[in-house]
């Protein structure tokens, strides 16, 4: 659009705006012929209200919103309304958030101006409501007293919901879209998960988030790990649902920078990074990026293998290629970011104890899906995928022993929901020991492991309604052991479903509907599971 060049009286009357003198110079700036004629005060520019006003206000809102990725909100949608608990409380649920569940379920804010903001007043309700809902279920305040710690959050989800609004275009409603997907997600709600998760990514792609003019370093890198989130929880909330992803798979969004940095950028453009903080500058976050793109790969890889019925060189191929690439991950990290009780101690000092095992939380659970269907290659005989299933028993012991340590820690204990569903997986491969090994001192130590971790999702399970889905899901699996205890580890289309899907009540879909696997029990022994009878749970 022209932007008009008449003056307030010449476009009043719908002529010509003519100047004594080309435009530009000093005189054509004071008065046009018919103002200077008629000793009018001639007003130039564009018209009050009009495109270009509007225009400037939107540039003026957007320079004066917060540095930390959020747009201004209606005042219907501030912060400030009455359905909010007092401020105390509200700092302490968003410090609850921090602790709990960001960094774990996603990361997307830069905490020092976040909680600058909330004591400000300056978070819009739609963000802050979200993370009530997800951060009340934690609090020990008296203002909770007499209510389950898992039904806390509701009627902050409700609040939350009211004031979204889909016709906000923005990266406060891709941030919104996140907490309320990671809410239906902790509640077993996969379907609203999606919605919410999918909507988030067609709003990043719609924005070109990583891309959007900003007015400080610190929005640029919210924005940038906000789109990485999107990009995560795209690849097993689209799993769940068995619905094509929507964020791209290649992308030249550059990665997260490091936690510490991060922490110390200022809205001033200065930087309060130490000598000491230098020293701990592994990127965490980066890290789960790279460790996501080889679950898509393991995800593809495990569902191939059951439509396609992979064997031979075809599966020996892929399974050659995907260990490799967990092994290189492994291989690229330097020392100071290895799975080490010293490093996890470092990590744990400086408020990250959570992120760095969420971190390896990701790579152990990716490392037994992968190895998963060949335990049950291990069952009679010795053969060429024996060191596969070895390597699942691994992957399976050391997430185990990372949960048991996070939760020795102090500041640490890893409590986001998804820890249920890995830890189910694992369990089920100490059952694989449990029913095969002849080795005592291996028995011992699995019967161990299962009744400790089942303690663990006991605990998750005040907190989150989704354990119901895992233990479910256990229980399922049980009852497949009872069946046939030859056949459970055979990867079919329900123990995919078991593995990667988040499907509730699996107890209620015999495992013997799947053609595939009726075969394989026709063809199998009849072996009762004698040996763990803890396991009805």
């Amino acid at each position: 659009m022209r932007k008009p060049s008449a003056c307030e009286i010449c476009r009043a009357r719908r002529r010509k705006c003519i100047y004594p003198l080309p435009l530009g110079t000093q005189v054509s700036k004071t008065a046009c012929q018919h103002c200077l004629l008629h000793g009018l005060h001639c007003v130039q520019g564009p018209p009050e209200g009009g495109y270009y006003a509007k225009r400037r206000a939107r540039l003026l809102e957007a320079t004066s919103s917060q540095n930390n990725g959020f747009s201004q909100v209606a005042p219907a949608s501030s912060s400030s309304c009455n359905d909010l608990p007092c401020m105390t409380l509200r700092q302490e649920l968003v410090d609850l958030y921090f602790e709990y569940i960001h960094d774990q379920f996603h990361s997307v804010y830069h905490r020092p101006s976040f909680t600058a903001d909330v004591a400000n007043d300056k978070i819009p309700k739609v963000v802050l409501c979200a993370i009530f809902a997800l951060s009340a279920r934690f609090s020990t305040n008296k203002a909770f007293a007499g209510s389950a710690p898992r039904e806390r959050g509701e009627k902050y989800r409700v609040a939350s919901e009211e004031a979204f609004s889909l016709r906000d275009l923005s990266p406060t409603m891709v941030q919104a879209c996140l907490l309320l997907g990671a809410y239906a997600a902790a509640s077993g709600e996969t379907d609203v998960e999606n919605m919410y998760y999918s909507t988030a990514g067609r709003m990043c792609l719609a924005l070109d988030l990583p891309n959007r003019p900003v007015v400080s370093p610190i929005e640029h890198e919210v924005n940038i790990r906000t789109w990485w989130a999107v990009c995560m929880v795209d690849v097993w909330s689209s799993t769940a649902v068995r619905l094509p992803r929507i964020m791209p798979i290649e992308s030249a969004v550059p990665l997260p920078l490091a936690e510490i940095s991060f922490k110390a950028m200022r809205n001033d453009l200065t930087s309060t990074s130490t000598s000491e903080n230098a020293a701990l500058a592994s990127p965490l976050l980066a890290e789960m990026v790279k460790l996501n793109r080889i679950l898509s790969e393991i995800i593809e890889f495990n569902r191939a293998c059951v439509s396609e019925r992979f064997e031979g060189d075809l599966l020996k191929s892929g399974m050659r290629a995907l260990a490799r690439d967990l092994d290189l991950w492994l291989d690229c990290l330097p020392q100071d970011m290895r799975d080490t009780p010293e490093n996890f101690h470092r990590f744990a000092q400086h408020g990250l104890g959570r992120m760095f095992a969420a971190v390896y939380l990701g790579y152990y659970h990716y490392g037994q899906l992968l190895h998963y269907q060949f335990l049950s290659s291990s069952i009679d005989a010795k053969t060429e995928f024996t060191h596969y299933a070895d390597a699942c028993k691994q992957y399976a012991a050391r997430l185990c022993s990372l949960v048991y340590r996070s939760h020795s820690t102090p500041g640490s204990d890893v409590l986001y929901p998804a820890v249920s569903h890995i830890l189910v997986i694992a369990s089920t491969v100490q059952i694989h020991t449990l029913l095969f090994s002849e080795d005592e001192r291996q028995i011992r130590i699995c019967k161990s492991r299962l009744e400790r971790n089942f303690e663990l999702l006991l605990r998750l399970g005040t907190y989150w309604p989704s354990v119901d889905g895992a233990m479910s899901r256990l229980r399922a699996f049980h009852q497949t052991c009872l069946q046939s205890k030859e056949t459970s580890f055979i990867l079919d289309r329900w123990l995919l479903r078991f593995l990667v899907q988040f499907a509730p009540h699996m107890e209620l879909e015999p495992r013997d509907n799947d053609p595939e696997y009726e075969a394989l029990l026709a063809l199998s022994k009849q072996s009762p599971l004698s040996c763990y009878s803890g396991l009805s749970v």
